[in-house]
């Protein structure tokens, strides 16, 4: 029970951050709006870290808010089938994204290394920052899909993870 509400808990500061990177988000979006239609002044940065707001945000909440219920998935051939057959397409799902993101994984960080090199235009934001993001993503991704395909094994259905219950 201790562990449920460790686990909701930092769920919900998660969707927290989530939410701070939309604001930051929102408001580098109206800023750059009104720098140039109403002020006649465009501004890059505000441009630039919308579009670095949207990154961040997009693989945050897939790695640490996105249930794997709320994923959106072609299913019909796995809502069609019951209890055994799925069990198996759930391991065999999981044991293939495990070997693509485990496999990937040596040459996504020497990219993201090597982009230390460069940085953005107006906010001068290395690239090796900006893009580690990528490699919490798919860290989050690898123990997700470990948990599915250790449930499945055991025989649970490691989709209905209620460590993350909505309240």
């Amino acid at each position: 029970m201790r562990l449920k509400r460790v686990a909701r808990f930092f769920h919900r500061r998660a969707e927290n951050i989530l939410a701070l990177m939309l604001a930051v988000m929102f408001l580098a979006f109206i800023t750059q709006i009104a720098f140039r239609y109403l002020l006649n002044l465009p501004v890059g940065w505000a441009s630039e870290l919308t579009v670095v707001m949207w990154l961040w945000l997009v693989l945050w909440g897939a790695a640490f808010v996105l249930r794997e219920d709320e994923e959106i998935r072609f299913d019909l051939v796995y809502s069609s089938v019951r209890g055994r057959a799925r069990r198996i397409m759930t391991i065999i799902g999981a044991l293939a994204l495990l070997a693509l993101y485990l496999l990937s994984m040596p040459a996504a960080y020497d990219y993201v290394t090597f982009m230390k090199v460069q940085s953005t235009a107006y906010m001068k934001i290395r690239f090796d920052h900006l893009f580690s993001i990528y490699l919490v993503f798919a860290v989050a991704v690898i123990c997700r899909y470990l948990w599915i395909l250790a449930s499945a094994v055991a025989g649970r259905d490691g989709l209905q993870d209620d460590t993350r219950e909505r309240t």
